[in-house]
């Protein structure tokens, strides 16, 4: 993790309902971040498989992550989510942010969730307003 403020990575390793879910934070450069987490039987559905909200939330931090990553406050103005595939219990999952346009008072950014042998599980996107 290297050029970013230190304040503003600490800020960001301190989001607490990652720390519940369990996603890690475990790449932060300007414009870029990437989250992990272990899918467990804790964060199932009633189908027994992951549940939605879990991919979201781990594409959302990954999201939130890389639009703040400079140190200036960015909220979300819109977001959606893709899945394509199922996860099993004990399998890594990662989110991949990358921003893809930056300009004024707004961003954007695509985030692909991939699981350990790097097939797609999630493709998120998300807008960003920087009220500055």
């Amino acid at each position: 993790m290297s050029d970013v403020d230190p304040e503003t990575r600490e800020r960001i390793e301190a989001d607490q309902y990652c720390e519940r879910l369990g996603i890690d934070l475990v790449a932060l450069e300007p414009g870029h971040a990437r989250t992990e987490l272990t899918v467990t039987e804790s964060l199932l559905n009633f189908h027994g498989t992951l549940h939605g909200g879990t991919i979201y939330s781990l594409a959302d931090a990954a999201f939130a992550a890389a639009s703040n990553s400079r140190g200036e406050t960015a909220v979300a103005l819109e977001t959606n989510i893709s899945y394509l595939d199922a996860v099993d219990v004990g399998g890594t999952l990662t989110a991949t942010a990358e921003e893809t346009h930056l300009g004024g008072r707004t961003a954007e950014y695509e985030v692909v969730v991939t699981d350990e042998n790097d097939d797609r599980i999630a493709t998120f996107r998300g807008r960003v307003y920087r009220p500055g």
